[in-house]
C-alpha cells in the first residue's frame, strides 16, 4: 500500500463508482465483457506511462508523471470494483484466497530471489 493509508473503505469507493455510474445511465453499457475490456484498456494507458523507460528507471519516471500513473491506476481500480460489485465478489477476500493460492505455488525457500514461473521450479 502507499506510504499513507486512505481511511475510505472499498465499501465505500464501490458506492461512490456504482452512484457516478446510475447517475448517468450508464448501466446499459456495463456488461462484465465489457467492464474486463475496459480495465484491459486502462491497464495498458498505465503502462503506456513506462513505455520504452528501462526497468530501473520506470520509478524515477512514475515520480515524474506521477498524477498519470494516479489517474490511470483509479481508472482500473474503479472499474475492477465496479465489476466486483455487478458480479458480487467481495475483492479483498479474492485477493486474499489468491495469495494464498500463491503461497502454495511460490513457496519460499523455492521461489525466493527468483522470477521464476511456478511450473519451472525445481521440484
Amino acid at each position: 500500500m502507499a506510504n499513507k493509508k486512505s481511511e475510505k473503505t472499498l465499501v465505500e469507493l464501490e458506492s461512490k463508482a456504482i452512484d457516478f455510474r446510475e447517475q448517468r445511465d450508464w448501466e446499459q453499457f456495463h456488461n462484465p465483457k465489457n467492464i474486463a475490456g475496459s480495465i484491459a484498456i486502462e491497464a495498458s494507458e498505465l503502462l503506456e506511462v513506462f513505455q520504452w523507460a528501462e526497468g530501473k528507471d520506470s520509478k524515477k519516471l512514475a515520480k515524474k508523471r506521477l498524477q498519470e500513473v494516479k489517474d490511470e491506476m483509479a481508472d482500473v481500480l474503479v472499474y475492477l470494483v465496479t465489476l466486483a460489485h455487478d458480479l458480487n465478489i467481495d475483492l479483498i477476500e479474492a485477493a486474499i484466497e489468491k495469495i494464498e493460492k500463491n503461497d502454495k505455488k511460490y513457496p519460499v525457500e523455492k521461489a525466493k530471489g527468483k522470477s521464476t514461473k511456478y511450473t519451472e521450479l525445481k521440484q
